[in-house]
């Protein structure tokens, strides 16, 4: 198996977690990657200044539907402010394997949205 599918990927790829949209929500955004077809969009319910909820859809290659999966395990119960300290490096280090130049936007396409959903810009 090549190195950037490893096992937690895979799993991540066939059975996302927090996959769905929400019944109701705060924030939204979706977004792509028009050079791949990649597509996400996330939902966030706020308890207070905290993600309470989030969910996703979307459809893409193994490293953009594992690596919103993972990031959305990574940040329900976190605070904005504490979201808001999080680097693109911290949610590629999610993945545990090197990730190409090629292949940093498909792992990154699911942070931008929730940055957008959650500011309205990209950090």
């Amino acid at each position: 198996m090549h190195s950037l599918y490893k096992e937690h990927i895979l799993d991540h790829y066939k059975n996302p977690r927090n996959f769905g949209l929400l019944k109701e929500f705060d924030k939204e955004f979706s977004d792509s990657n028009p050079l791949c077809g990649d597509e996400i969009k996330i939902q966030v319910k706020l308890s207070g200044n905290k993600i309470g909820a989030i969910g996703f859809t979307g459809r893409g290659c193994a490293i953009s539907q594992a690596s919103t999966s993972m990031l959305t395990e990574m940040v329900v119960g976190k605070t904005i402010e504490d979201v808001k300290k999080m680097t693109n490096d911290d949610v590629i280090k999610l993945l545990g394997v090197q990730v190409t130049a090629s292949r940093i936007k498909c792992a990154l396409l699911g942070w931008v949205a929730l940055k957008k959903a959650l500011y309205g810009v990209e950090l």
